[in-house]
């Protein structure tokens, strides 16, 4: 028995983390893959690995990772060993980035895409409530141009426009293998 493996994506403050937690808590809920990021581990947000960028570099050279991409600066990997689940039959999440879909989507043929969006101004509204990043930042953080899916992935995509409560249980209706589509929730 082989499990599903999904990826997460969406703009930064849809609340992606914090529906990934409540979905992930649950007993039944799929393993969360603890990705590998050049970024502090005091960072918060996720559960990750923070690792310098020298570090990161040598284990992609290693072939240490599924699946690696750079977005803000950043490096992320995919460690080989967090899609372990899926062998078992537990379905497996991890946040994405739209930029790498199209390399995930060859690493991983059999590859979900959940999008999570909100409101443009409930996303500014939580941004400014993060703290992280000044004014102007968020409004250039908003305005950015936002890449397009690649076809031949099925995309659900989920409207967390609610209470965290709501858009966990989107999230978990999503990830039924029933198909079942959620309120506020659209298949494409």
């Amino acid at each position: 028995m082989t499990g599903r493996l999904f990826t997460v994506v969406g703009p930064s403050g849809a609340g992606k983390d914090t529906l990934l937690a409540g979905a992930c808590a649950a007993e039944d809920g799929p393993h969360w893959v603890r990705r590998v990021i050049t970024r502090p581990a005091s960072a918060g947000g996720e559960p990750f690995e923070g690792v310098t960028q020298s570090d990161f570099a040598l284990r992609e050279a290693r072939g240490a990772f599924a699946l690696t991409w750079r977005a803000h600066g950043l490096c992320y990997g995919i460690p080989h060993e967090e899609l372990a689940p899926l062998r078992a039959g537990r379905d497996v999440v991890f946040n994405g980035s739209r930029a790498a879909l199209a390399r995930a989507g060859a690493a991983f043929p059999d590859l979900t895409v959940i999008v999570i969006t909100a409101p443009p101004d409930l996303l500014a509204k939580r941004l400014v409530g993060r703290g992280r990043e000044s004014v102007a930042q968020i409004a250039a953080r908003l305005a950015r141009d936002v890449a397009a899916l690649p076809g031949g992935l099925p995309v659900i995509e989920i409207v967390n426009d609610g209470t965290p409560e709501q858009g966990i249980a989107r999230l978990r209706a999503a990830l039924q293998p029933s198909g079942a589509q959620p309120s506020g929730a659209r298949c494409r």
